[in-house]
């Protein structure tokens, strides 16, 4: 059984997956008190499912952008874990997850978490043989600058204000809001991806896994 857990921003999740089902799964908006919640809501999530850390095999862990102090609590959880219990890790870029989670559509796509400082970190990606597949990296910018490099239809998803909706939302010519459900980060969609790049032997090194960080800007890729 894998677990994944996602502490890139104020959105938690933690799920177990062991490649057929998804035994459970919780995901929640805290406010800052990462430190404090996550390993109450691990407990809680082995409690519910009557597993524990003996039936683990793999872990797996969203590895932003975010918020620099989140990421890093995610991620000395999974690396304590994966030391004690000698536990394989995948590492996922957070967007990814997000992107995962959409439906196919031939629009290309924009990916957003919420940073702090009045920015967002945006992912671009396009379908490719049915699935999303990021375009570049992604980029620091804000809700302003997105708004003014969407020159034709696209699909926009992930954490937004309600004001940050409404300001994209008068664009209904370009951009293709998904819904506030859609946007969810979900921690299963992240345990699927992680499960198959550790059953295909992608794993990666637990003492030189690291956050993304972001720090420029950047335009839509061709």
């Amino acid at each position: 059984m894998l677990l994944a857990v996602d502490t890139s921003t104020q959105w938690m999740g933690l799920a177990l997956y062991d490649g057929v089902q998804v035994p459970g799964e919780l995901l929640w908006k805290t406010h800052s008190h990462h430190t404090v919640e996550l390993a109450p809501a691990l407990e809680n999530l082995f409690a519910r499912t009557e597993t524990g850390p003996a039936d683990l095999e793999a872990l797996g862990i969203a590895i932003g952008p975010g918020s620099f102090t989140s990421l890093r609590i995610g991620l000395a959880l999974v690396k304590g874990l994966a030391l004690a219990l000698h536990l394989p890790v995948v590492g996922v870029p957070t967007l990814d997850v997000l992107a995962a989670s959409q439906p196919a559509q031939d629009l290309p796509m924009a990916t957003l978490l919420e940073v702090g400082r009045g920015r967002v970190a945006v992912g671009w990606y396009a379908l490719n043989r049915g699935k999303w597949a990021a375009q570049g990296d992604p980029r620091l910018m804000t809700i302003d600058e997105l708004s003014a490099q969407i020159k034709s239809q696209t699909v926009v998803c992930g954490e937004l204000t309600e004001a940050a909706r409404q300001q994209l939302g008068r664009r209904r010519k370009n951009v293709v809001l998904a819904s506030p459900a859609q946007s969810l980060r979900q921690p299963s969609f992240l345990a699927e991806i992680a499960w198959k790049r550790y059953k295909a032997g992608r794993v990666d090194e637990v003492n030189s896994l690291s956050p993304i960080y972001l720090r420029t800007a950047a335009l839509i890729p061709d």
